[in-house]
């Protein structure tokens, strides 16, 4: 990265700044870094904090042609590092984001470590928003001092936990900023609800996902499975809680997600749950008949080894997303860090613990990240632990505890505003099952948020969700849009919107994992950001709410473009007229294209997978329009099943040469070849 010191204006390092009286936890500010760079684009760097605290802070100013007098900041699920923004890669670079959009780009380390940590005394609401706020009021002061006295628009951005970090922002502040933008959100009933259900079918389905992914890809007939009673039983529910059943096409390598972290702070806070699973009535632990007991493992041996790694936790992890923050909750230390066990264990692995029981490390237990043949990986963070740990202490490896909260959910029965819980409610709005003495989902908002969100919001807000969401399942928007109508009534079409993005997953990176069944929502969160800045300062009424409903946990949206609104696109893919079709070798299908853009909206790009491939390698040549149509001739030369795809682009404004805020969506369709 070229940088070059501030020469051509006093340099902000040696000003002296006063403490802002608005918040007294929070000392005076200092700048430390004053200088010019020139990557990602042209800005002046300054970097600082605040006197007696740990929190710091990163600033970056467009040259003042470029500026219109706003700011975006964005907020990490976790409190991190402040200086995430530079590594981030390709087109969607926040800082070039904010300069191109005439604004400076603010982020933060949300108050230092210990703001993350429970145990370090900090008021919550710190890390929450009050870190981000601080900042936020004191770039106001730089720019002014930069540009010239004025008062600067803010945004506030952030996904996942930083959704919540963001609402709680927007429910706690007043005048700080001006519109949010929270993504991918939850809802206070989440954690550890939407990870224990998915837990719970992942065990019981494992040896079912690949039918149950055909089912639910293109051309596919869900009646059509056939399920055993328990497997039934473990899809629908999973269903009704709002897993959205067309991306289980992910099911070998989801994993636990943000579960490996969140379920030690689960048995902490209900550490009699486990052994009321496996022996109160009620509960599937005490059922003898429930398969949770074939797949429970409790397994006395011994460490043969210690397999050392290296790297710091999250090596490779640190830019901030929301689909790889939780793991900053750890420790620095080595993340390949395993150890051999003498025996080779066997069974349902996901989640188990090792418990020690001789030697310097006695009574250690710890969280695994997966377990291959005798060899068990361990969890971030626990370095410290392993190193009492050597070759002879007597071990149990135990999943015990993990299979146990697979079902929690179903003993966190909130109110009757939660209709995915109405499957655990007997006819007269009872729980069926014993209830745990407090709900854990509002106690783990608490501490991200700051508050348990209301629905109070002040400024203007637009919320983006993504319907093929693992982690916040997509009804949890919906949620929190009939908070704020509650709060706002009939107004509340003039300061809050909700886009549904389709065949978008929890992560804000690019490329999406899987990229012939899925697209990156972070077009939509560009356009969102734009939108809203447009919506405050000039009155634009932005892009209106997706049109959709909520249907037993799962969100459905119209077919078409006109009738969905919000700001993707919608593409139809058709194969001879259908979803599926049957050909021989060598016959071929004609494939068909049909986009269309919302609103204003002009679809830019079109690439396509027309053989199958799994890879969407072909641009096709379109002229630039509100819809498109293509068809377009396929044979294939060797008998099997092939999914053609095509991938479409829209600018959501109409402006074909703007490179930011740019939406896709993508549709598929079977073929199926015989000999």
């Amino acid at each position: 990265m070229n940088t070059q010191t501030t020469t051509d204006q006093i340099s902000l390092v040696h000003a002296e700044w006063a403490a802002d009286p608005a918040d007294q936890y929070f000392g005076g500010p200092f700048v430390d870094i004053d200088e010019w760079r020139d990557a990602p684009v042209r800005h002046r760097y300054v970097h600082g904090g605040f006197a007696d605290t740990e929190t710091l802070f990163s600033l970056y100013f467009p040259v003042a042609e470029a500026y219109a007098g706003r700011f975006f900041q964005h907020v990490t699920p976790v409190p991190q590092s402040e200086n995430l923004a530079p590594l981030v890669t390709g087109q969607h670079n926040k800082i070039a984001f904010a300069v191109g959009s005439g604004g400076y780009f603010v982020e933060t380390n949300g108050g230092g470590p210990n703001a993350a940590n429970p145990f370090a005394g900090l008021d919550p609401s710190i890390g929450a928003y009050r870190a981000n706020a601080a900042a936020a009021r004191f770039s106001r002061v730089v720019a002014s001092t930069i540009y010239g006295e004025h008062r600067a628009f803010g945004y506030l951005y952030g996904g996942s936990g930083g959704a919540y970090r963001t609402i709680g922002a927007s429910e706690n502040t007043d005048g700080i900023w001006d519109g949010f933008v929270p993504y991918v959100p939850g809802s206070p009933m989440s954690i550890p609800n939407v990870f224990s259900v998915r837990m719970h079918a992942q065990r019981i389905l494992r040896d079912r996902f690949e039918e149950i992914v055909d089912a639910y890809d293109a051309g596919g007939d869900p009646a059509s499975l056939d399920l055993s009673p328990e497997e039934a039983a473990a899809l629908e529910e999973v269903t009704r809680m709002g897993f959205p059943p067309r991306s289980w096409f992910g099911w070998k390598t989801m994993g636990m997600h943000a579960f490996s972290v969140l379920y030690p702070g689960v048995m902490a806070a209900d550490p009699t749950f486990a052994e009321d699973f496996w022996s109160v009535e009620g509960y599937l632990g005490a059922d003898p008949d429930a398969s949770v007991h074939r797949d429970r493992v409790q397994l006395d041996t011994a460490i043969a080894a210690l397999v050392a790694g290296s790297g710091g936790a999250g090596e490779d992890l640190v830019v901030g997303g929301v689909d790889e923050s939780y793991l900053h909750t750890a420790s620095a230390g080595p993340v390949a860090t395993a150890l051999r066990l003498a025996d080779v264990p066997s069974g349902w692995m996901l989640g188990a613990q090792l418990i020690v029981r001789t030697g310097a490390a006695a009574g250690v237990v710890l969280q695994l990240s997966g377990v291959e043949g005798a060899t068990v990986s361990i969890e971030p963070g626990q370095e410290a632990l392993v190193t009492a740990i050597a070759p002879g202490d007597e071990v149990t490896l135990d999943n015990s505890g993990f299979l146990a909260a697979q079902t929690y959910h179903r003993h966190q029965v909130p109110g009757g505003e939660y209709a995915v819980w109405d499957q655990f409610r007997e006819a007269d709005g009872t729980p069926r099952y014993p209830q745990r003495p407090m709900l854990l989902g509002p106690m783990f908002t608490q501490g991200a948020a700051g508050t348990v969100p209301t629905g109070q919001i002040t400024g203007k807000m637009i919320v983006v969700s993504c319907l093929l969401d693992r982690e916040a399942f997509p009804w949890q928007a919906d949620w929190y849009r009939a908070s704020v109508e509650e709060h706002l009534g009939d107004s509340a079409d003039e300061r809050f919107r909700l886009w549904f993005i389709d065949n978008a997953l929890h992560g804000d990176d690019d490329p999406q994992e899987s990229p012939d069944r899925t697209v990156t929502y972070l077009g939509a969160l560009e356009a969102a950001l734009r939108q809203l800045a447009a919506w405050v300062e000039d009155g634009i009424e932005p892009s209106p709410t997706t049109a959709y409903s909520v249907e037993d946990g799962q969100i459905v949206v119209p077919d078409s473009a006109h009738d969905r609104g919000g700001v993707q696109p919608v593409v139809r893919v058709t194969v001879d007229g259908a979803a599926a079709t049957t050909v021989g070798i060598g016959q071929a299908v004609t494939v068909r294209v049909d986009a269309e853009a919302p609103g204003n909206g002009v679809i830019i790009e079109a690439m396509a997978d027309f053989a199958g491939t799994g890879s969407l390698g072909e641009s096709l040549d379109i002229a630039p329009a509100g819809r498109i149509v293509l068809e377009h001739a396929q044979a294939f030369d060797t008998p099997g099943t092939y999914f053609v795809t095509a991938q479409v682009t829209a600018q959501v404004d109409g402006d074909v040469a703007v490179e930011l805020a740019r939406v896709q969506n993508l549709a598929r369709a079977r073929v199926i070849v015989t000999a």
